[in-house]
């Protein structure tokens, strides 16, 4: 029986093994640059290294790595050995603090959106020392930022890191209005939970557009799909069970804190959830916990696919943004406490996050935009295209009553009973969850639930860090300046509160999110609806938000505009591919599978009619007749596409490019489906070129 206290963070240079394994001085000193944000000098730097290098060769390390987050939404990195040959011919093992603060991988190839020139080849990585290094695979990984020669920043943890940062200030300012001088540092928390599905190794070999694309472009629906809802919570197959512990014991190994594991909705999907930690840490622990999703399938025979929509039809995968405010004192900021309309910095922190979501709409939804994601939203799955908070009943009534200048008469807490003497009885929470708000409150955090499942949680969070320091930060100089003034925080914060619910509550929404009559409410609000990446992306270097993020050294204007730039091609690229995998499917698969059959079923009447001369075969007749027709309107159809598709890619201007893929290509590939899944259906199964959506779904 393997012991998990130890198995627990075994790979990570955490900071239980730094406080054992470096002289109590460096160790001081490293602590002491994480918390104040100061440079280690270059000598502390050499006897960290040096420590790092025997404990990852203990552990059977060979090779390093500055392991990064470019923008191509994955992880990139480059190994280097330890080994250094000597002049007698024997080498020893060394990394020195140079080669631990910096690397110099080739930036040339990575996306830049126009900041670099692709002869520009020079790209720096450093080193991030308030994350921890890991062993993977034999080679010590070491957590980095990176950018460009001229300074650039080519990745997603610096501004993350620096979205951090101005939250961080913002909030002390918060803090110290309220004489709260013992916290010293507020972070933020995400616990991101990970749904994803698992297919059989096999069967997707067989599929060119899950090898190419990661979702399904072709699959008429099977008898069952997701309608008995009982694959959702439901016993776990002891395949599914065996890889969910492998890969658990894989992350605890990382210091990833797995925790909740289950079956979600669709059939063959499911989802992992971790404990929360802060944000940077999170976002690194996601990332791994994609990859190794899919590295620990192959062990079991199966694909873990976290694309947002695999197969029509059934519900698609989405990551679930759990953001919080933390103090270094271990309070939790969003904590509302049992009286929350007597919680004044509560309702503060509250406010400022209802006014920089309703402020920055665009930005939270453009955050999520992208060509998968498309497919999830507003499609009675996920929440739709439109951006608002859900509070609760609780809440809700609290900021009317401050909107209304009235005194808030609580409820006391309702006992549960349900007439079963034996259950265990316990207190009702104050307010019901709501799975179809984009952005709800449940309980001492948010939950942002519009990401896509394969995601990087980079992008969103330092979107809410950044609005959410910008509002904390007009917040701060209102109270400052009237507090030295009026010499009373009480009046001028109930102004304050009261004016904000009265001029932000409508991004409250504690109603149904699917509902259509939302969508004519949420127009009359005023409330921005775009319904897909192409419509969303433009609005990133919209004046406002430019200002916002250049304001608080998040992005520079240029690093704004080329990440705009590297989105919108990105999302044309995606779907470029996509068109050519089903033109190619179309063209190579399913018109010469749709033939074969065809001349099945030929030579079966010929036969019929020479075994039988007065035998009328009518039906047979009708099925040919039918099938020839469908298959006619296919190639038109695939024709269409084409065209469609060379007109797109012709167009140079990233803006108009996207917005030709969304009204134009995208149309073209679901009439072109439409056509093929119902020649699916009217085609023997073995005469099908690839596995069915029954197969797939119910294959493992």
């Amino acid at each position: 029986m393997k012991n998990l206290t130890e198995i627990y963070g075994c790979m990570v240079f955490n900071d239980a093994t730094m406080k054992q394994r470096l002289p109590k001085e460096t160790y001081k000193a490293l602590k002491k640059c994480v918390a104040q944000g100061e440079s280690l000098p270059r000598s502390v730097a050499d006897v960290i290294a040096n420590a790092m290098k025997d404990w990852a060769v203990e552990k059977g390390a060979t090779h390093f790595t500055h392991w990064f987050q470019p923008m191509t939404g994955i992880t990139a990195e480059k190994h280097d050995s330890f080994l250094n040959p000597l002049d007698n011919g024997t080498a020893i093992m060394e990394f020195s603090g140079k080669e631990l603060i910096k690397g110099e991988p080739d930036a040339s190839s990575f996306p830049s959106g126009g900041l670099r020139a692709t002869f520009e080849a020079r790209g720096y990585t450093a080193w991030d020392p308030t994350s921890y290094a890991f062993i993977k695979e034999n080679v010590l990984y070491i957590p980095s930022a990176f950018y460009s020669y001229s300074g650039e920043v080519l990745d997603k943890k610096t501004p993350l890191l620096r979205s951090e940062e101005v939250l961080n200030q913002q909030a002390l300012r918060i803090l110290r209005l309220f004489g709260n001088t013992a916290v010293h540092k507020v972070s933020t928390t995400v616990g991101p939970e990970q749904e994803y599905f698992l297919v059989d190794r096999a069967m997707w070999e067989k599929r060119k557009d899950l090898r190419y694309c990661g979702r399904t472009l072709f699959g008429a629906p099977p008898p069952k799909g997701q309608e008995l809802e009982t694959h959702y919570f439901g016993s776990i197959r002891p395949q599914v069970l065996a890889y969910m512990a492998d890969l658990d014991e894989e992350l605890w190994r990382l210091g990833i804190p797995a925790k909740t594991e289950h079956n979600e909705v669709a059939p063959a999907q499911h989802e992992l959830a971790p404990i929360f930690t802060t944000t940077n840490l999170a976002t690194e622990h996601n990332q791994l916990t994609m990859e190794l999703m899919q590295k620990v399938a192959e062990r079991h025979g199966l694909v873990c696919l976290l694309h947002e929509k695999p197969f029509a039809g059934v519900n698609g995968s989405g990551k679930h943004n759990n953001w919080s405010l933390s103090t270094d004192t271990g309070a939790n900021l969003l904590d509302p406490g049992k009286t929350p309309h007597e919680n004044a910095q509560f309702l503060l922190f509250l406010c400022a996050i209802i006014k920089a979501v309703d402020d920055y709409q665009d930005l939270l939804r453009l955050s999520v935009a992208t060509a998968g994601n498309d497919h999830r939203l507003g499609a009675n799955e996920a929440p739709p295209a439109i951006i608002s908070i859900f509070l609760g009943d609780e809440l809700t009534a609290i900021l009317e009553a401050i909107e209304k200048g009235e005194v808030y008469v609580g409820h006391e807490a309702i006992e549960m009973e349900v007439g079963v003497g034996a259950l265990p009885h316990f207190r009702k929470d104050t307010t019901d969850r709501n799975r179809t708000s984009p952005f709800a409150f449940t309980g001492n955090k948010f939950e942002f639930r519009m990401l896509g499942s394969s995601l990087s949680i980079a992008g969103p969070n330092i979107v809410l860090n950044t609005i959410v320091a910008e509002v904390l930060g007009q917040f701060a100089d209102e109270l400052e300046d009237t507090q030295a003034s009026m010499k009373d925080l009480g009046s001028s914060l109930k102004t304050l509160l009261s004016r904000v619910v009265r001029d932000h509550k409508r991004i409250l929404f504690n109603g149904n999110g699917y509902d259509d009559a939302w969508v004519k409410e949420a127009e009359k609000r005023g409330l921005l609806n775009l319904p897909s990446a192409a419509e969303a992306l433009p609005y990133f270097v919209a004046d406002k938000n430019i200002e916002v993020f250049t304001k608080h050294n998040v992005f520079s204007e240029a690093e704004m505009r080329s990440r705009c730039d590297i989105m919108l091609e990105g999302y044309s690229k995606l779907i470029a591919i996509e068109a050519g995998t089903m033109l190619e499917m179309i063209r190579k698969d399913i018109v010469p599978a749709a033939y074969t059959y065809l001349h099945r079923l030929a030579d079966t009447g010929r036969s019929m009619k020479e075994m039988c001369p007065d035998l009328v075969c009518g039906q047979l007749g009708g099925m040919i007749e039918a099938l020839c027709g469908m298959m006619d309107e296919l190639q038109d159809k695939a024709n269409a596409l084409a065209e469609e598709l060379a007109t797109a890619k012709q167009e140079s201007d990233d803006k108009k490019a996207a917005l030709l893929f969304r009204k134009k290509v995208l149309p073209a590939m679901e009439v072109a489906r439409g056509v093929a899944d119902i020649i699916e259906q009217h085609i023997g199964e073995k005469y099908w070129p690839y596995p069915t959506y029954g197969s797939l779904l119910y294959g493992v």
